[in-house]
């Protein structure tokens, strides 16, 4: 890795979950405009490629320091009902605006932790949501776990209701950054729930690794994935500790002095990277990896991989909805935020409106900017030959190009880009250059993490 293209390039960027990026969203849509773009959507699509459904479930018993979720720390453990009779009611409302059966493609529990709740609380959610739903036999149903809290109850009990994929946390195992981001678990617990999924059935296990924890070295990192190599995941994400201790003071149990430098976090990752190569994983996009037998790699490698709220995806739906607190739905041509607290979440169900307080209508600049920068993040490449794939912004973004096409990082042909294996860990960066909203308001303070 070049240290002088890493000091140049290491600016604060945003991960392009979205485009517009959430800080940009400038024209909310208000309750019934959004409820109008959801049915639109629904209408055009699920006959044709069904739903996307989120959960998020924010408890947590403990608080991770590194993490940037939005979660609500308590032992108590009887918020769980409560709370799922308003995910419930949430759902009543959104299937008022179908007016019909939706076809669910794929259900994700995110959170938060999601196995804070009971098995039988999970089931009766999960049973809620798809009483009135239809699931085609190519659904995909996924859940993140904490491996302290999954036990082979919620592991049996979420199988029997359609659940394949499992994803857990794991970061890292050395006990020093464990005991410093207060995430300790050892490797003997996360084997044990590996070993059971497999047991049961469960299709595809992923792992979350993050690389620039405090405290974090090379031969924790090693350790680390010698350690995945033998639980063998089906795929991984490896990806980059997003510092923002002004969004998350959790984070300020540590310093940046705590923090590997720009240069050593990013041999982290290209350690990682080398040994999960070598142990037959393949790249997919930005930080991802996958043996060739997953769904994900399959993806990438015949074109199809998406990229959403939820990470990379297999799955392509232009309908996701995201139910619970502070959830984000997708319409495609619209996004809606839900309420951040718990307690106006509630409220606002309950006084049967959707809980939504901000989002963003796409104009027709944003839909197209938005694909190209979901085929670079996705395939690496786009292009703009159609009349419908340009805008007044795309010749903007080729100027701001020039200087990574010197650095070969990409290569820019006649209404086309590629980005070069050299500029991969600068897929970031690339995005950026499309990024209109960005370089029209650049933020006075640091909003984004660091892109390295």
């Amino acid at each position: 890795m070049n240290l002088e293209l890493i000091r140049k390039y290491n600016v604060p960027g945003p991960r392009y979950t979205s485009y517009p990026t959430v800080p940009y969203w400038d024209k909310f849509p208000t309750v019934d405009e959004w409820k109008a773009e959801v049915k639109e959507c629904f209408d055009e699509t699920n006959a044709t490629d069904g739903i996307s459904i989120y959960i998020h479930l924010p408890y947590c018993e403990s608080l991770c320091t590194y993490c940037g979720c939005n979660t609500r720390i308590t032992v108590n453990h009887a918020v769980e009902e409560t709370y799922i009779k308003t995910l419930l009611k949430e759902w009543e409302s959104y299937l008022e605006v179908f007016g019909d059966k939706p076809k669910v493609k794929e259900i994700h529990l995110g959170g938060g932790t999601p196995t804070f709740f009971s098995p039988e609380n999970l089931k009766k959610l999960i049973d809620g949501i798809l009483s009135k739903s239809i699931v085609p036999k190519d659904a995909e149903f996924s859940f993140e776990a904490h491996p302290n809290s999954t036990s082979d109850s919620h592991l049996k009990t979420l199988y029997d209701i359609g659940f394949r994929r499992l994803s857990l946390g794991i970061q890292d195992f050395d006990p020093k950054v464990q005991d410093i981001v207060n995430r300790v678990q050892t490797y003997e617990t996360v084997e044990k729930v590996v070993v059971k999924a497999r047991e049961i059935g469960y299709t595809s296990i992923n792992f979350d690794l993050i690389y620039g924890l405090p405290f974090q070295k090379k031969a924790s990192v090693m350790d680390t994935i010698n350690k995945v190599r033998i639980l063998n995941p089906d795929r991984i994400a490896f990806y980059s500790y997003a510092h923002v201790p002004w969004v998350k003071p959790g984070q300020r149990k540590f310093t940046e002095a705590d923090l590997p430098a720009d240069e050593v976090k990013r041999e982290l990752y290209e350690t990682g990277r080398t040994m999960l190569e070598e142990a037959g994983y393949k790249e997919v996009g930005m930080d991802h990896f996958a043996l060739i037998t997953d769904t994900l790699f399959k993806a990438a490698k015949n074109g199809t991989l998406h990229r959403n709220f939820m990470g990379y995806t297999h799955s392509y739906t232009k309908l996701m909805i995201g139910l619970g607190v502070s959830s984000i739905s997708d319409s495609w041509y619209a996004y809606a935020q839900n309420v951040k607290t718990v307690e106006e979440y509630h409220k606002l169900v309950n006084a049967d409106t959707l809980p939504i307080f901000r989002g963003h209508i796409l104009n027709e600049e944003d839909l197209i900017l938005r694909r190209h920068i979901l085929n670079i993040i996705c395939k690496f490449s786009t292009s703009w030959q159609n009349e419908a794939e340009q805008c007044e912004a795309i010749p903007e973004s080729i100027e701001r190009l020039k200087e990574m096409e010197k650095d070969g990082l990409v290569i820019t042909k006649p209404f086309q880009l590629q980005v070069t294996e050299k500029g991969k860990p600068f897929i970031r960066n690339i995005c950026m250059a499309f990024d209109a909203r960005l370089w029209k308001n650049i933020p006075k303070t640091q909003i984004f993490s660091q892109v390295i």
